[in-house]
């Protein structure tokens, strides 16, 4: 083998040597992202709302089931700002869901996004994220001290304790009902809108037979 050869050869190896660790701690890094994003899911929930203080990102105090989730359909998700993998992926699917509902975002239906990384995620850093994907009212996103959102991670079966395993998870539910489901993985916006549009009906169902009931009472 002549001297350039050789060279050629040497250069190869270290670059394949250095691509192979670069490769090996991403893979460590995102090891939980990258294995729950390969393919969605869904199972039906029960949630519990943590009676705790929240802050959203305009810096207004707010309590999550008393001013977000009653009487609305809630579409809800688990971010933080500096998550640069599936973070951005899944406020991408909510921006999608917010522009197909519409005006329907902000009366009906609610959009929550809720940091899983208090201590860096202020309202500052949620406001500057959120405009890269939300596009109009309806849609909140929180955080707030370390305690407040581990108790509402855990009462939403979302907690993780490990920023490198959270999962990408979304939420759907009637905050009148018991009705919640959850979506593992990347989920497509048209499922997701398929059952706000499910509990919209089963709303209208209720209200027309409570509507007969109370019309046919003596």
């Amino acid at each position: 083998m002549n001297r350039f050869a050789h060279c050629g050869l040497l250069t190869l190896c270290l670059l394949a040597s250095g691509i192979g660790q670069a490769l090996a701690h991403s893979a460590d890094e995102h090891a939980g992202h990258t294995m729950a994003a390969k393919s969605a899911s869904a199972e039906n929930a029960q949630v519990k709302f943590a009676d705790v203080a929240l802050v959203d990102q305009d810096g207004k105090a707010v309590r999550l089931e008393k001013d977000l989730v009653t009487n609305k359909i809630v579409v809800m998700s688990f971010i933080y700002t500096s998550c640069t993998t599936v973070c951005p992926v899944v406020s991408s699917i909510m921006g999608k869901v917010q522009k197909q509902l519409g005006a329907r975002v902000g009366s009906e239906v609610q959009l929550v996004s809720i940091s899983i990384d208090p201590q860096r995620d202020d309202p500052k850093r949620l406001n500057d994220y959120a405009r890269a994907f939300q596009n109009g009212p309806g849609w909140s996103w929180l955080t707030g001290s370390t305690q407040s959102v581990n108790e509402t991670l855990k009462g939403l079966g979302s907690f993780s304790g490990d920023l490198k395993s959270h999962a990408p998870l979304i939420l759907v539910g009637d905050g009148n009902s018991s009705h919640w489901t959850r979506y593992y993985g990347f989920t497509d916006p048209s499922v997701l809108i398929r059952e706000v549009e499910k509990l919209s009906g089963q709303r209208n169902t209720h209200a027309r037979h409570t509507a007969i009931a109370m019309e046919q009472q003596p």
